[in-house]
């Protein structure tokens, strides 16, 4: 059974930092291309970021460029999500997907498992 458990969110002041993770199980892990996305009330998912299974490259919307960092450690079957300088447009729920053999990026139904999300909460 494939189980994707995101942690790390919560609330926090604009201008600070969150470091998301996401523990996987059940899965080939180093075969998934991993991805996140983020969810706001009354919108589709959003992409944010996503790394590549096979070399690791990544990628990042427009929104998020130069303030967020995916990574991943395949030792450990989890990927991260560093999120600096954060705003309070970037409050959502933030879910993690495994996308097995993906080119990355979105869109979401691309993604064969999701985890269960976590909540962003950026104060002003």
């Amino acid at each position: 059974q494939v189980q994707l458990v995101e942690s790390g969110g919560g609330l926090v002041q604009a201008g600070g930092s969150l470091r998301l993770s996401c523990a996987a199980s059940g899965l080939a892990f180093s075969s998934y291309t991993m991805g996140w996305f983020r969810r706001t009330p009354g919108k589709e998912r959003e992409f944010v970021a996503s790394i590549h299974w096979r070399d690791g490259s990544t990628d990042y919307s427009d929104s998020v460029r130069d303030r967020f960092a995916i990574s991943r450690d395949n030792a450990k079957n989890t990927v991260y999500l560093q999120m600096n300088s954060l705003k309070p447009e970037d409050t959502a729920v933030y879910f993690c997907g495994a996308d097995r053999y993906g080119l990355g990026s979105g869109p979401s139904h691309r993604y064969d498992y999701w985890g269960q999300g976590t909540q962003v909460t950026v104060s002003s």
